[in-house]
């Protein structure tokens, strides 16, 4: 009788540790904490080798006894656990030679969904389980009442009195943030009798404010844009937004965008007096973190890749009409404009994002030298608040890396395509901010991201205070005094002279990795041409 043996593996899971931390402590050969069994053992002979020890050598009783304080462990993890959220585990399998081994399986890992998920009809659902902001749904006769700053659930003759409660929201981003959000509308939730329809619409509508931080450009992304899309992407453009504080200017600088999200105009909640009816209200907007999208929280696994391909059709029409005027402009009798340079592949597209006020590149001029004598064409954008968005994102997706000094104009890294360069410019002081704002979430879309933290000597405040002075020697002290001071010397007063040449070092890095992709890329592409053409050939 043939008898199967199967090797059953106990995977010794440590409390908090991640998929990351298993990857990072195989590829580092440490020793699996993994034990295992022969299961062809049948239970008499293990019970047989508790009996007579002297039966068994010391190699099986190691064995049993790793398998026994193995079992014991997992039983203490599974209780302890039980009561709240899964841990992620490591679902890693290695081979037991003591040195690691392959990866068998990996198990994705996936949120639970949140708060009002299940949203039943004649109901008011609020999730203010976040940080960050505050969402509540309404499903059902939804009315607005604009005088009022209410959103009416008109009753269904339901006795179901849990859902009655009066709620009230800001639907801003910033929650935590006191100052602000006491400048946001408060809209109020209740179920009540309301006046009949003025426009009855078919689709759900999603309600949030323009107010707030509005017109920095980094909060008119992060607080709102890219909250927008985490919030409406699901409706596929069968939505209409409800804006509080609503501004033409912002209307007419991101209707592009907004018009890929909703195939309605947007209506202003507060000029616009006429009660709107609807079959569901989204009140709020959900947002995951710095200027990013969660895969794990987001229908189909979107991402912040998928954002930006949003942009692009966004942008894409707009683009190319300026492009047929360009041309047209270049063919026209007496035209004095300069024909762009042809595109070189040995010299990759760099565009410097200039500031004005504080945070200047003070030797400008000369980093472009610089850059032009490493091999990048160079071009210097001066965005200004009146700049049309869709010609930065022109420039930017076009090019091949970005260089800008910390500050809101560096989101504008979301316009270039992943795989590109961005070398922030980190003043002192802003070491966090530069790598929470912009750093981090770059990476995650992609991007080749490096930053240049600059010297006390490249600092323009290296002229105002002594050498020894904790503002140029300890900047983390200083920021524990208060955001105030903070933002009034490292922000508001200060400039950078760049150390050219320790900053080309940087550029230098830059050229090689983007002419090596480029290379790469063209290879794959000839590759790819000459197997079509070897399939023409055998068709033929």
């Amino acid at each position: 009788m043939v008898k199967h043996h199967h090797r059953i593996y106990v995977l010794q899971l440590r409390k908090s540790e991640s998929e990351q931390s298993c990857q990072h402590h195989q590829h580092h050969h440490l020793p699996p904490v993994m034990y295992y069994y022969e299961d062809g053992l049948a239970s008499s002979k293990i019970k047989h080798a508790f009996s007579k020890p002297g039966m068994i050598s010391l190699r099986r009783r190691r064995q049993l006894v790793c398998l026994l304080s193995s079992l014991a462990l997992a039983l203490l993890i599974f209780f302890f656990f039980s009561s709240s959220s899964p841990p992620v585990l490591c679902p890693l399998l290695y081979s037991c030679g003591g040195r690691g081994g392959d990866v068998i399986s990996k198990r994705e890992s996936r949120l639970p969904p949140p708060p009002c998920s299940s949203r039943m009809n004649n109901t008011i659902c609020c999730d203010r389980t976040a940080l960050r902001t505050d969402i509540c749904f309404m499903r059902g006769d939804v009315r607005t009442q604009s005088s009022s700053n209410s959103i009416l659930l008109l009753p269904s003759g339901s006795n179901d009195t849990a859902s009655y409660a009066e709620q009230r929201i800001r639907p801003y981003t910033r929650k935590w943030e006191a100052s602000v959000m006491s400048t946001i509308d408060e809209l109020t939730l209740r179920r009540a009798a309301g006046p009949r329809c003025d426009v009855r619409h078919e689709v759900p509508a999603v309600v949030f404010s323009t107010g707030g931080y509005t017109g920095n450009v980094y909060h008119e992304f992060n607080d709102g844009i890219i909250p927008l899309y985490i919030t409406a992407r699901q409706y596929n453009r069968k939505v209409v937004f409800l804006v509080l504080e609503y501004h033409d200017w912002w209307v007419t600088k991101y209707g592009d965008v907004v018009s890929r999200l909703s195939d309605y105009p947007p209506v202003d909640f507060s000029g616009d007096r006429r009660t709107h009816c609807f079959p569901e209200v989204v009140v709020g907007l959900r947002i995951h973190d710095e200027l990013t999208v969660d895969a794990a929280r987001m229908p189909g696994d979107r991402t912040v890749r998928d954002f930006r391909r949003l942009l692009d059709e966004a942008y894409k029409g707009r683009i190319r009409y300026i492009e047929r005027v360009e041309e047209r402009r270049m063919l026209s009798p007496g035209n004095s404009l300069i024909p762009p340079a042809p595109v070189d592949p040995r010299k990759p597209r760099l565009v410097i994002v200039s500031r004005s006020g504080s945070r200047v590149i003070e030797n400008e001029a000369e980093l472009v030298r610089v850059a032009e004598e490493t091999g990048f064409q160079v071009q210097v954008l001066r965005p200004e608040r009146t700049t049309e968005l869709c010609k930065i994102y022109r420039a930017l997706n076009y090019s091949d890396a970005m260089i800008g000094v910390h500050g809101a104009a560096m989101t504008h890294f979301l316009f270039m395509r992943p795989g590109k360069v961005f070398i922030q410019i980190v003043p002192l002081g802003t070491d966090w901010a530069a790598a929470t704002y912009y750093g981090e979430p770059a990476k995650k879309m992609g991007l080749w991201y490096t930053q240049y933290k600059i010297l006390p000597k490249e600092s323009s405040l290296s002229r105002e205070y002594p050498r020894a002075d904790p503002v140029l020697t300890d900047p983390e002290s200083v920021a524990k005094t208060g955001w105030e001071v903070t933002k009034k010397v490292y922000l508001d007063r200060q400039n950078v002279r760049l150390d050219l040449e320790r900053f080309q070092k940087r550029l230098v890095r830059a050229h090689q990795y983007l002419i090596s992709s480029s290379s790469s890329t063209r290879k794959k592409r000839h590759k790819g041409a000459h197997k079509k053409q070897l399939h023409h050939g055998w068709e033929r």
